[in-house]
């Protein structure tokens, strides 16, 4: 594995792709191959991943911005489930909140180390490798 960069932009989550346009051509990335984007998804029950080599922003504003900036749905993501939103509660509020369900946060800090482990082979054998792996079901618990 060589160097990895961990890139944390500063703008708004629905200008993402602007961060992630002058990561690209400051480094010259493959973005099949070298990129990861990773982001919260309130379709996913909370600390569930998911890996994918391509695909749609799925309503996601960051990835809608990266998408438009990169001209592709193609460069691989990771989903990290957060829960949805409570019923009369705005998406962009949700995610920009505290966890107000304790179990929903300890499910999301207990996931951490098993998605750590994913990027990391994500970063080793690529995308496939980290599908196949970390997007069946979650272990038992112990």
């Amino acid at each position: 594995m060589g160097e990895v960069l961990l890139v944390k932009p500063v703008t708004y989550v629905n200008r993402s792709g602007v961060a992630v346009r002058l990561l690209t051509e400051w480094e010259a990335l493959d973005i099949e191959e070298d990129l990861l984007v990773v982001v919260d998804d309130t379709a996913l029950e909370p600390g569930r991943p998911r890996f994918r080599a391509r695909g749609s922003a799925g309503g996601h504003n960051g990835l809608a911005s990266i998408e438009a900036a990169l001209g592709t749905r193609d460069y691989p993501r990771l989903r990290i489930g957060v829960g949805g939103p409570p019923a009369g509660v705005d998406s962009a509020d949700w995610v920009l909140s505290e966890f107000d369900d304790p179990a929903a946060e300890d499910a999301v800090l207990a996931s951490l180390p098993r998605l750590a482990e994913g990027v990391e082979l994500w970063a080793r054998q690529g995308i496939e490798a980290a599908m196949n792996r970390y997007n069946a079901a979650p272990p038992a618990a112990e």
